[in-house]
């Protein structure tokens, strides 16, 4: 091992050992104290704001240099409605119930035990994510909140507005009876460093990765800790034979042109044969303001032969960009199929007036959140009330869809006797 690689790695597991300490003192300190931590953190941010503005001018700068796409950079730019959003969501955590302690269920046995399960923290939580910087903050309010120690390594693109983001919310956290090593970025850059993070078992309980599908492959490729992990977001409508056209171009128009960059945007678009005569006129017109560019099969191409013909990796396609895929569909049947097979059980939608059709599409829809008659940019923690979100999981285990903070608690049983042996 070169003498880099082992500096990383002496400096990584203190970095793991010391978050495991502090774990242990977080798990138990009162909501009324990690509350006022987390109010503390979050005036800080808004005291630092300009230099927080200034740091992330740093990383911009780097990432044009870089030649950085367009939807990255609108990932990692921070400005002042940014950063109060990020200070905000601190605040909105803070005021939501605490998660530890709750009694999840309660028993008397026929012998006399007592048997109580109730939530505790993870412990220490591991966050790998690329670009958005809004992460570090995000992440690290969520698990303190919980009660569990985290340790941040983000990307190198958002290496200036993540140092400056962590070290503001660490002192005020300190300043404020938050246990030193409870927040903590990765100061290395180096690619090394996560794998050596993704070993540290000892010390981590969950790695959250957050970025891109090649970043999230190699977490788990490589990780000897359980992670939560979506690969990507190829979200679908379904625009049913029975439905309101004006609601329904509304909708596409919101969850693909709103946001493309996010994974919760629109990437493929299904319409019934039948709805799409009337459909596709004022759908090509809005399409064309916008600039999004179609890719479609060769039936919605018969009515719209300047349209791109799409391939079969078009429809397994997250473009995170003004670009959607367009098949025509015979029936629910055909849609349920389509997405099932195509769809990375992120999120998906149902337009229709018909509630027959609206409870079939829930049922056999496998994602982690399937919708009626919106958008699937609300699939989203703030969105679903829960404040700023850990993440979303398109895993079954142990957390699914947007990730708040009683997907960040395990549970143990608490069991009282008088006396019992077993026979």
């Amino acid at each position: 091992m070169d003498t880099i690689a082992q500096e990383i790695k002496t400096a990584l597991h203190e970095m793991g050992r010391n978050a495991l300490i502090a774990s242990r003192v977080l798990a138990n300190l009162k909501p009324e104290a990690k509350n006022n931590i987390l109010n503390k953190m979050a005036d800080a941010i808004d005291a630092m704001s300009a230099e927080i503005i200034k740091a992330n001018a740093k990383d911009l700068d780097a990432g044009n240099k870089a030649g950085l796409s367009v939807a990255m950079l609108d990932r990692l730019r921070l400005d002042e409605k940014r950063v109060r959003e990020m200070s905000d969501g601190l605040r909105y955590v803070a005021g939501l119930n605490d998660p530890v302690g709750r009694v999840l269920s309660e028993i008397e046995r026929p012998n006399g035990l007592k048997i109580k399960k109730i939530s505790v923290p993870l412990g220490v939580i591991g966050i790998i994510y690329e670009s958005r910087p809004n992460v570090t903050v995000d992440a690290a309010g969520l698990c303190l909140k919980a009660g569990n120690a985290v340790i941040l390594r983000g990307g190198s693109e958002a290496f200036n507005s993540n140092m400056i983001l962590a070290k503001c919310m660490n002192e005020a956290g300190v300043a404020a009876g938050l246990p030193d090593g409870a927040v903590q970025l990765v100061p290395y850059t180096d690619r090394q460093a996560i794998s050596v993070l993704l070993k540290m078992d000892d010390y981590i309980s969950l790695i959250i990765p957050r970025g891109g599908e090649g970043l999230i492959r190699t977490v788990v490729e490589q990780s000897t800790i359980p992670v939560i992990k979506h690969y990507k977001g190829v979200c679908h409508i379904y625009i049913d034979a029975e439905s309101d056209l004006t609601a329904a171009l509304s909708i596409v128009e919101n969850a693909k042109i709103q946001r493309p960059s996010a994974c919760n945007a629109l990437e493929t678009l299904l319409v019934d044969a039948k709805a799409l005569p009337k459909f596709i006129e004022p759908f090509l017109q809005s399409m064309e303001k916008h600039g999004v560019e179609l890719r479609a099969d060769e039936r919605f191409r018969k009515l719209a032969p300047n349209v791109k013909l799409a391939s079969e990796a078009d429809y397994y396609e997250e473009y995170l960009d003004l670009i959607l895929a367009v098949k025509v569909v015979d029936s629910i049947d055909e849609a349920i199929a389509h997405i099932n097979q195509y769809g990375s059980k992120h999120s998906d939608c149902i337009v229709t007036t018909n509630p027959e059709h609206v409870e079939k599409f829930m049922a056999e829809v496998d994602s982690a959140t399937v919708y009626h008659n919106a958008s699937t940019r609300f699939t989203d923690g703030s969105e679903f009330g829960m404040g700023a979100e850990i993440g979303i999981s398109t895993d079954k285990l142990h957390a699914r869809g947007p990730m708040g903070l009683e997907e960040l608690t395990s549970y143990k049983y608490l069991i009282f006797g008088s006396g019992q042996s077993r026979e």
